[in-house]
């Protein structure tokens, strides 16, 4: 459970993404650039998780990346324990890595096929020697592989052995090898079957309690992201648009466009599903290359005024909220931000 009364263990600030567009062959000249991460601030505090969601395309994947530092951020910071560790580079970051991990997407491509099991999962050890096992490495690598829920005899297997599920459990054993506090989740699960999903979402809910992590989970499935979060953040074209508490964004969203991601999520109960109010928006994803004036999601929203194309919406709590202790009151980037009847929920 996250302990908000603590000081954040990782705080984001107006974090920007910039890739540059390029013509030319022998005198290259920029012409534009790819806004895929524009602006966005968040906190994770420890113990936490924080679930990103948002379509393909708006920016989670690269927040993940910009958290690592497998890129560059444009501009803002990144604080870890108060630290801005987005210009590090060197000894210091590799120091930093030790304690912030990731787990890969593609539990197939991010194996290395030549290594075996007990190879990939202690090779952190090979690039952090201080924090090695005194003693017998392998035992680590066994004890881990115990920890996932895989049998410790597979230490020498390879991994094109596995099954999916099997390899992203290596994949968070790896992740866990050097004791961090904070592992970034970058669709865990996406590429797993339904019910493999189920039991690995099971066992980072365990592992957390057990170790205490704090979680920046990224994912398309709102139903798994609600099951695991403790607060979820919502992505558009590189902007963060609302950050609450599950129960605030999944129960009492204010953003047209989380109304709307909401609105689609499958239900099972067929009564429910006749009785919702299915949003469906018209027109396609903005380039992040040429986004529109003002509010990011104005093309696409059936509440947009021209006050949405000439203002940026800030992302606080709505102004007929502000002072409530409701869960309605959480922050929002809209300019007529409010709760929206018989929106369905994962």
């Amino acid at each position: 459970m996250a302990d908000t009364t603590r000081e954040p263990i990782l705080e984001v600030r107006n974090l920007v993404k910039h890739f540059p567009l390029t013509q030319g062959i022998v005198f290259r000249r920029q012409v534009g650039a790819v806004r895929a991460v524009d602006d966005i601030s968040f906190t994770l505090y420890p113990g936490e998780t924080l679930g990103i969601v948002g379509e393909s395309g708006c920016g989670k994947s690269t927040v993940a990346k910009l958290l690592m530092n497998l890129e560059r951020a444009t501009s803002g910071e990144v604080l870890y324990k108060g630290e801005d560790i987005s210009k590090l580079s060197g000894r210091a970051l590799k120091a930093v890595r030790r304690n912030i991990q990731m787990v890969f997407q593609d539990p197939y491509t991010s194996l290395n096929p030549r290594m075996t099991v007990g190879d990939i999962i202690g090779e952190p050890f090979d690039i952090h020697p201080e924090a090695a096992p005194k003693g017998d490495k392998q035992a680590r690598v066994r004890e881990l592989l115990d920890v996932v829920g895989l049998n410790p005899e597979y230490i020498n297997r390879y991994p094109h052995q596995f099954s999916g599920g099997q390899r992203q459990r290596i994949g968070i054993a790896r992740g866990l090898a050097l004791n961090p506090e904070i592992i970034i989740c970058d669709e865990p699960v996406s590429a797993l079957d339904v019910s493999v999903q189920a039991q690995v979402i099971n066992l980072m809910e365990k592992l957390q309690d057990e170790f205490g992590l704090s979680y920046l989970f990224i994912a398309h499935d709102l139903s798994i992201v609600r099951h695991i979060s403790d607060r979820v953040g919502v992505m558009y074209l590189g902007k963060m648009v609302e950050i609450g508490s599950d129960a605030a964004i999944y129960d009492h969203p204010t953003h047209p466009y989380t109304q709307a991601l909401l609105s689609a999520v499958p239900l099972p109960d067929p009564d429910a599903r006749e009785g919702r109010e299915r949003i469906i928006l018209t027109g396609d994803v903005p380039s992040p290359a040429n986004p529109p004036s003002g509010c990011r999601f104005r093309t696409r929203c059936w509440k947009a005024e021209e006050r949405c194309a000439e203002e940026m919406p800030l992302l606080a709590v709505p102004q007929r909220y502000a002072g409530a202790d409701t869960a309605v009151a959480h922050d929002s980037a809209c300019h007529f931000a409010e709760e929206k009847q018989h929106v369905a929920h994962a």
